[in-house]
């Protein structure tokens, strides 16, 4: 098959060629995280520049695992969902953009919590427990505004089951991808997936898209969205690039970039299940992302078991479909991301 080249404006037709015509385009799947029983979600965009953070609410409580990969991450209370330590459940996850700054959000959503009796009991009352993922947005506008516990209470308030809004809002509202080997970066963003079982149980996930990386749909192996060439023309493909010798000695800006998400199920396990479930919900990510878990990425999944539902299921299996569900939550997060502050998005390439 003869491959076409860009000219002037990249276009979609030319990413799903097939002889004698356009391969079809990507088929965004439209389940959601909160299709699990128990999941709530909810965004704080700031209108005043491209910053937000995301809230995934299980006010009654969830069995959390996590697995950081990246090797710049900030996180809060990611010891605490270690198997071998006391607490259970969490009440939230918070995604937030703003870098370190961003994890004065969990201290908001702990508050609302707290009003509606939420959280760890103890003989004084109970003490909701909120861990909390930050990716590096500060470069995108006025890095002074990053989200705050303000912002993390009024996104609880926003919670809610059912659908939500995905792309450019949130956590995902200053992300970007692409930005290696010298590449004009595209816009990133937030975006969901679930999967449904006939026996009942559901794996969702939830992913703010912010990596150094391109995001190549794994079932073409075509890029998505990346990083392009300084003409603008086309994709510059990293890999590519590194295979040719190109940008191999070129040192990125470190701690600049990250992808966190949230798994959930339905289907009830322990912490060290969870955490292995975290830790296959990757395997999405590197099918989706390339290169991902890279020095200058935060990259962390967190996984939930509301444990709704009585079906037994082997946590092999349910991580094996969470890292699918990953992996689309990641491509309908940028297909989805509108353009902000001068970065194209996936939709102007349409």
């Amino acid at each position: 098959m003869n491959r076409r080249t860009f000219v002037g404006a990249l276009t979609v037709g030319a990413l799903y060629e097939r002889p004698g015509g356009r391969r079809p385009p990507l088929q965004q799947k439209e389940g959601l995280i909160t299709d699990v029983e128990g999941i709530k979600v909810g965004h704080f965009t700031d209108s005043r520049r491209p910053t937000g953070c995301t809230v995934i609410l299980c006010e009654r409580g969830a069995v959390a695992g996590v697995d950081v990969r990246g090797s710049a991450p900030g996180t809060h209370e990611t010891d605490l969902l270690r198997p071998t330590n006391s607490v259970n459940t969490v009440n939230a996850i918070v995604l937030s953009g703003g870098s370190a700054f961003g994890l004065d959000t969990a201290t908001g959503v702990t508050r609302y919590l707290e009003e509606r009796g939420y959280g760890y009991a103890f003989a004084g009352g109970k003490i909701p427990i909120v861990p909390a993922a930050i990716l590096f947005d500060l470069n995108v506008g006025d890095g002074r505004i990053r989200p705050n516990a303000d912002a993390g209470y009024k996104a609880a308030m926003n919670a809610k089951s059912g659908a939500f809004e995905e792309g450019s809002v949130g956590a995902g509202a200053g992300a970007t991808v692409g930005k290696l080997n010298g590449g004009k970066r595209m816009k990133g963003g937030i975006g969901t997936s679930s999967i449904k079982l006939p026996n009942g149980i559901v794996v969702g996930a939830i992913v703010a898209v912010n990596c150094v990386g391109d995001v190549v749909d794994p079932k073409t192996g075509k890029i998505v969205a990346g990083a392009r060439t300084p003409d603008g023309k086309t994709f510059l493909n990293i890999i590519e690039a590194y295979r040719s010798g190109r940008g191999v000695a070129q040192t990125p800006q470190p701690g600049q970039n990250t992808t966190i998400g949230v798994i959930a199920t339905n289907a009830r396990f322990d912490k060290t299940q969870m955490t292995k479930i975290a830790e296959m919900g990757h395997d999405g990510m590197a099918r989706a992302i390339n290169p991902t878990h890279t020095l200058e990425d935060g990259d962390t999944l967190f996984a939930l078991s509301t444990g709704t539902s009585t079906v037994a299921a082997n946590h092999g299996a349910i991580g094996a479909l969470a890292a699918e569900a990953v992996s689309e939550a990641i491509i309908r997060a940028v297909m989805k991301a509108k353009p902000v502050a001068g970065i194209l998005s996936y939709q102007d390439l349409r």
